[in-house]
């Protein structure tokens, strides 16, 4: 069914917001189903009161349902913080209450509670609906008050139209078991509601701390590499310049001292880039499970095996990534697996769901997405599939080979680390430089340099 399909494709905070506000309106109209049908049963019909009596307790009862429920969407706002209400519209659905109630009371005085004890139900549904959507707008020590006038006002009736001791005793059970409990339940909804809305919020302003928190740890490392290199490169080359003007043969070893710095920092960013960039798989397995498991969804892992490559298992790892942020995104999953194996021929990953539905792979931007995946998986030969599977889930899958990671030589063993050379200078010119120095020792010259390489305070010393 349509409905049933529009539910299932809800995630799990939707389903419960929408079954509290349900659970409150339903109560609230149920109250009013109950005025209208005492008011027309055939005690009340043949004991010639008047139709238009009959039809205007129908009719109030009908307004005060349909105006209480404008009223309690807009307490519920309030109890969640989201709106502000008009004292206004309150008091003007106590006033309709009110009106209803005292038509409520004629028609009982015209039919007479001897003859049919039923209509102090009629009055106690006369009082529900209002009184729900009050106890969402004010205090419960309020509610509560309002909640003993309206018994008050409605036992004084049954006594005024002639009801005995035991007609009174009945009507109070109603009132307790209707009206009071209407508004606790109401109110109980309410607070469910609000927690829930809470730890939605909460759940976004983590996510934009992380992101937050990851900028600044990246400008955080990013600054640490290039500060002191930018700052000694703009003092050498400020000491070749002087140097120059005066022929001097030393803004040679200034200039080589700052290409070499240069190359140094060319390199570190290359390094902090990577490691921002790169994803190691046994990490991202950990930090999937742990994220699903925290939203409340099963999650079992298994692998990865032992002896995969580095690029494969970086690729896979992004897979991983993308595929557990699918899963919280895109759907209302209460179980995934996540497998990798390998063969002799290709390590494989798969990520299997029971209620999430497969993010965009059609975007444009590259690295994003199942889009971005497919390209990283390409630069390894690698597939990526994802779709429907039996039983209502979603699978994604994603293959390496690996033969090409063992055949010809030269080539890396498989589960071999690539020299570090060939990562951290790709795309780089050759050097023929000496080997780098460590970091404590960049922002002085090597230790073959002429005294005078040194940097100086400033290239005005070096001039003096």
């Amino acid at each position: 069914m349509q409905w049933l399909r529009g539910w299932r494709k809800r995630g799990g905070f939707a389903q419960a917001d929408l079954y509290s506000r349900a659970t409150i309106y339903a109560l609230l109209w149920l109250a009013i189903a109950l005025q209208v049908m005492y008011s027309v049963t055939r005690p009340v019909r043949h004991s010639g009161a008047p139709a238009a009596l009959i039809a205007a307790s129908c009719l109030l009862g009908v307004a005060q349902g349909v105006y209480c429920t404008s009223l309690a969407s807009g307490g519920l706002a309030e109890y969640l913080g989201q709106a502000t209400l008009s004292r206004r519209l309150v008091a003007f659905g106590a006033g309709l209450m009110v009106t209803n109630l005292a038509a409520v009371l004629v028609l009982a005085s015209e039919v007479g509670l001897r003859e049919f004890p039923g209509l102090a139900v009629l009055l106690c549904a006369a009082v529900m609906p209002f009184t729900m959507a009050h106890s969402l707008i004010v205090r419960k020590r309020m509610s509560a008050l309002v909640q003993l006038g309206a018994l008050g006002a409605v036992c004084g009736a049954v006594l005024v139209l002639g009801g005995d001791r035991g007609l009174v005793a009945a009507c109070m059970a109603c009132m307790v078991g209707g009206p009071a409990w209407y508004a606790v339940t109401t109110r109980c909804s309410a607070w469910h509601l609000g927690v829930m809305w809470k730890l939605h919020q909460a759940k976004d302003v983590e996510a934009r701390l992380a992101v937050a928190e990851e900028r600044l740890r990246f400008g955080r490392d990013l600054h640490d590499v290039m500060g002191r290199n930018l700052a000694v490169i703009a003092l050498k080359s400020e000491l070749a310049v002087q140097l120059a003007r005066r022929g001097r043969p030393e803004a040679v070893d200034q200039m080589t001292e700052v290409q070499r710095m240069a190359h140094e920092a060319q390199r570190e960013v290359r390094e902090v880039v990577r490691g921002y960039r790169e994803a190691d798989l046994t990490t991202e397995l950990r930090g999937a499970q742990g994220v699903l498991e925290a939203a409340g969804i099963e999650c079992t892992v298994s692998g990865p095996p032992d002896g995969l490559p580095v690029d494969v298992q970086s690729a896979l790892g992004w897979v991983v990534r993308e595929a557990a942020t699918n899963v919280l995104r895109h759907g209302d999953a209460r179980r995934c697996v996540i497998t990798v194996a390998r063969s002799a021929a290709a390590a494989t990953l798969t990520v299997e769901n029971d209620g999430a539905a497969g993010g965009s792979g059609s975007g444009s931007t590259p690295g994003t997405g199942l889009a971005g995946l497919r390209e990283r998986l390409t630069a390894v030969d690698g597939t990526l599939t994802a779709g429907p599977a039996p039983g209502g889930r979603f699978r994604l899958t994603a293959e390496v080979p690996l033969t090409e990671l063992t055949d010809g030589p030269g080539s890396p063993k498989t589960g071999s680390r690539p020299p570090t050379d060939t990562r951290t200078t790709d795309h780089l010119p050759a050097q023929t430089h000496p080997p780098t120095p460590t970091p404590t020792s960049a922002a002085t010259p090597a230790s073959t340099a002429a005294p005078h390489s040194a940097p100086p305070a400033s290239a005005e010393e070096a001039t003096a």
